[in-house]
């Protein structure tokens, strides 16, 4: 049995979402699956919140597909301000 999201968890979710839509830009859902290898209907549950917490492999090429750091998308997990830990 699947353990119920928090609150928290969707808004981290969202939060990941919304910074993957922006990097993707004017590209489409589907180019940018192909090239991270994942399938489009993933990336697009990924982008509005429904997979808050994708795979980290599947976050990997997608940051390295985006040009993002890994960096970057932690800080979409924090909450209160906190920094990701080193």
């Amino acid at each position: 049995m699947r353990v119920p999201l928090t609150a928290e968890d969707r808004e981290r979710g969202e939060r990941l979402g919304s910074l993957l839509r922006a990097a993707r830009g004017e590209r489409s859902i589907g180019a940018v699956a192909a090239a991270a290898d994942i399938s489009p209907e993933t990336l697009r549950k990924i982008e509005t919140g429904r997979i808050p917490t994708p795979a980290f492999f599947t976050v990997a090429a997608l940051a390295t597909e985006l040009g993002l750091s890994l960096a970057a998308l932690a800080e979409c997990g924090q909450t209160d301000g906190a920094s990701p830990a080193a």
